[in-house]
Order: C-alpha cells, then sequence, then structure tokens
C-alpha cells in the first residue's frame, strides 16, 4: 500500500486522511500542507492510497474490494508506522468510504491500533449510506475510460463529480492530475482497478441495509470526538442520518456547506479552516 506523508514522519502526533471509493490519496494535498503548517508542533499526516487504487497494488480477488479488508489494511499500515516512530496521539480525516473505513477502525476498540482514535472527521458519511447514492456509483464505478490528454480526463471526471461543488479550472485540473496514469498506447486511464466496482454492483438493497445495522452499532461504540461534514445537496449523507449522528452514540457535531453535494473536497479556505481547527484545537 503507497501513502504520501506530510509533515515530520517521526511526529508523535499522526493524522489519517483516507479518501473515497474512486479516489487516491494526493486529494489530501492542500488540507495536509494547511495542517501541517498551522500545527504549531510537530505533526505527521499520511494518505494512503487504499488497495486498488492509485500506486498501491491491485486484488487478485475483486471480491476483496470492500470496507473490512481496507480496515485491515489500515491497521497494518499504522502497526507499520509505529514501529517507525511510535504514535502517541491519532486523529483520522476519512470522506465517503474513508470515513466508513475510519468508523469500522476507531468503532471496535479491541483493534490493534497504536492508540485510539482522538478526533474523527466524517466527511459527508455516515452509518446509514442512501440506496439513491449507491445506484448513482454503480453507473460509474470501474469505467476508467481513456483520455488523450489531462484535460480531457479532467473534463470526463468533472462531468460525473460536480456535486464536489465550484472550483476554478485549475484547482480541479491539479485534483485530477493524479487520478490518471498513461497506458502503453499513449493514452490515459484513471489510476484505479477497474474491478473495484464488482462488490458494488452485487450489492442489493437488502445487503446494504443490513450493512447499515452494523455500521449504527460501530458508530454507537466510537469514544472518538467527531466532526461530521456534510453538504448540503449530498444524495449520500441525508439530513435524517446526520441528525441521528448528533444525538447518538458519540454525538457528532455537524457543520454542512452550502452549494455543495457529495462531498466537500476539503480544498476550499472554509473547509480546510473548519477541519483544522477541529483537529489541532488544544
Amino acid at each position: 500500500m503507497s501513502y504520501t506523508c506530510w509533515g515530520d514522519p517521526l511526529a508523535a502526533h499522526g493524522v489519517v486522511c483516507v479518501h473515497g471509493l474512486t479516489r487516491q490519496g494526493r486529494d489530501f494535498d492542500v488540507l495536509a500542507q494547511a495542517l501541517v503548517t498551522r500545527a504549531g508542533h510537530p505533526l505527521r499526516v499520511i494518505c494512503p492510497d487504499v488497495v486498488g487504487r492509485g500506486l498501491s497494488d491491485w486484488l487478485a480477488q475483486p471480491e476483496g474490494y470492500q470496507v473490512p479488508q481496507y480496515a485491515a489494511d489500515m491497521v497494518a499500515l499504522l502497526a507499520q508506522l509505529h514501529a517507525q516512530a511510535p504514535m502517541q496521539t491519532l486523529d483520522w480525516v476519512g470522506t465517503s468510504m474513508g470515513g466508513l473505513i475510519g468508523m469500522v477502525v476507531a468503532g471496535q476498540a479491541e483493534f490493534p491500533i497504536p492508540c485510539p482514535i482522538r478526533r474523527l472527521v466524517l466527511n459527508d458519511v455516515g452509518p446509514a449510506v442512501s440506496w439513491v447514492a449507491i445506484e448513482r456509483m454503480k453507473t460509474y464505478v470501474g469505467q476508467t475510460g481513456r483520455f488523450a490528454s489531462l484535460q480531457e480526463a479532467a473534463d470526463a471526471m468533472w462531468a460525473i463529480s460536480q456535486s464536489f461543488g465550484p472550483h476554478t479550472p485549475e484547482a480541479w485540473l491539479a485534483l485530477s492530475a493524479p487520478m490518471v496514469k498513461r497506458q502503453s498506447d499513449g493514452s490515459l486511464s484513471l489510476h484505479y482497478d477497474p474491478a473495484i466496482g464488482v462488490p458494488i454492483r452485487a450489492m442489493t438493497e437488502e445487503a446494504a441495509q443490513g450493512g447499515q445495522a452494523l455500521l449504527w452499532q460501530l458508530y454507537d461504540q466510537i469514544q472518538a470526538q467527531i466532526l461530521l461534514l456534510r453538504g448540503q445537496q449530498s444524495d449520500l449523507l441525508t439530513l435524517e442520518t446526520a441528525q441521528a449522528m448528533q444525538t447518538r452514540g458519540p454525538q457528532a457535531t455537524l457543520v454542512e456547506f452550502a452549494g455543495v453535494g457529495h462531498a466537500p473536497t476539503l480544498i476550499h479556505e472554509s473547509q480546510v479552516h473548519t477541519v483544522a481547527d477541529f483537529l489541532l484545537r488544544p
């Protein structure tokens, strides 16, 4: 599993930032650099490419592209980071899928991680993922495409990502560059294993509901402080779910962003400030 490390690789305070379903760890470049700059103490920010994405290896069996495997991988990564330099404070930022992984890790006290997750940012995700959003994912996940240029790839990604909210052309191109890789014929394709879509397409509404029941149980067991971010137009994290997360279990603090759906990219100053203020306050 590949990862990018920002800041001091020996710092005792670590922040793990985990991306969404078809994305990769470089999505957090802006946030990671801001956290390191504003921390006022040694900080390491770890941004992994979840298996099958970015520079990480692909799985031989597509059925493994599910949250339990991802959570086990993160436990292994944390053990390696702790062996390199002891970690005494651990925070987590998870966008969409990365938030689901964070809930699984934080919600099980028996998980062998270096220290309990102290603060958890859930970016536009909760224990209940709307079936409408899952059906939308089925229409595009696994279609990695062929593009003649980075701009063409960026335009194609924007066509299915406008719910991320307004972005300048320059900012979107910067977010898009790590998302592609060059093929042997010189064309570009999206930088993930098309097989990550296999478990998504196989999911039924009944199975999704069963998974939600387990996630609510894990959520209720979380001891970390939780900041819940929501795009006001999100079709994945409903307002009903967000409100329930405020009243049960760890009682998340909710912050909504206007003009955004699923999911905030955490590159705009207001979004960066919200996350940094939560993670870095005494």
